[in-house]
């Protein structure tokens, strides 16, 4: 089969591979419909973190399932499934909390040894434990499935953040960063009630999303000018909660000084960089809450599904630009370049 390789930094290749098979019973091979690129796919691509040349890459996929091992109980042949950026058990006590993300048998697509969601096909181990079945007729509608495929990251992200935020009905919730799960994160806020959601974002084709989402406000300046157009619109105090969708040192920065006293940073861009940006004497006199991490999304989709299916919550227009698959390099490189927000991927 052919699937998206990393060999140095700015080096993607789409290349011939070992096609899947099923090496354990709980596995399932899935044939890819829709994948995407993310964002923070770039840190590989831009040589921030390591990869082994030849490596393949990719976490958010959905597609059919093609063969089933025999301790499969919940997919056969010719299920529509949605997989989560990393692939769990089903069974220990991380999953049985919803952590999934903590599984001890789990772990990321397109680490060492694994396939990547950028190609033709994936091996899912622990299927059961990983996958969700979404309605069969969603394969023959283009924008329901590109919606769908959020559910493997983006959209299960945001509402992390939310969550974390502690977003409740009537709240006054700020967004750092602009980019899809930031964009998911508004989305998220809207969806749990909030009343007032204000976009910190530059570029308008991308606040022109958060508005479509929700976004009552948004505030184009960065630093001290970000923080001080933040406190105008809330009166002095600040946001209850903050969603950080960046993970820079200024991105947790912003987050913080926006944050009203006694409110909560929900916290999910990746963190890179130097430093942390947090100050925990200023955090502690605030009496200001962090929550966050990896989103563990396989708990949240059983909750967001039914949203998307009925239209009631839309990510799909966060996908700005479709490549096949030999187009995945250009994809990539239109993100880096930031001429494309999120890149949906038709193998």
């Amino acid at each position: 089969m052919r699937a998206t390789t990393i060999h140095a930094p700015f080096d993607m290749r789409v290349e011939d591979v070992p096609d899947p098979v099923i090496q354990e019973p709980t596995d399932v091979v899935l044939r890819v419909l829709r994948a995407c690129i993310c964002g923070s796919d770039l840190w590989a691509y831009r040589g921030e973190s390591a990869r082994q040349p030849g490596q393949r890459i990719g976490h958010e996929f959905l597609g059919v399932v093609e063969a089933a091992g025999s301790e499969v109980t919940g997919f056969a042949a010719g299920d529509l499934v949605v997989a989560p950026f990393v692939w769990s058990d089903g069974t220990c006590e991380y999953c049985a909390e919803g952590l999934q993300t903590s599984c001890p048998r789990g772990g990321f697509w397109g680490s060492v040894g694994s396939d990547g969601g950028q190609g033709e096909a994936v091996r899912v181990p622990f299927a059961d434990g990983t996958l969700v079945k979404l309605p069969a007729e969603a394969a023959g509608d283009d924008r329901l499935l590109t919606a769908l495929l959020a559910l493997s990251d983006v959209l299960g992200t945001g509402h992390h953040a939310a969550l974390g935020a502690g977003v409740t009905k009537g709240s006054t919730v700020a967004v750092v960063g602009d980019g899809a799960v930031g964009l998911c994160g508004v989305l998220a806020a809207k969806r749990l009630g909030a009343e007032r959601i204000i976009a910190l974002g530059r570029h308008t084709a991308r606040t022109d999303i958060a508005r479509a989402f929700g976004a009552t406000d948004v505030v184009a300046e960065r630093g001290e000018a970000a923080e001080a157009a933040v406190r105008e619109l809330t009166g002095g105090q600040g946001a209850h909660g903050v969603i950080e969708a960046v993970g820079t040192e200024q991105s947790m920065r912003t987050a913080v000084a926006i944050a009203r006293d006694g409110g909560s940073i929900g916290y999910v861009g990746v963190p890179h960089g130097s430093g942390t940006g947090l100050d925990l004497s200023v955090m502690f006199d605030r009496n200001i809450a962090l929550r966050g991490g990896v989103a563990p999304v396989r708990a949240y989709i059983p909750e967001l599904l039914p949203d998307v299916l009925s239209g009631a919550i839309d990510p799909s227009p966060v996908f700005d630009l479709t490549v096949d698959l030999a187009g995945v390099p250009a994809g990539y490189k239109a993100m880096d370049e930031r001429t494309a927000l999120k890149v949906l991927v038709k193998p």
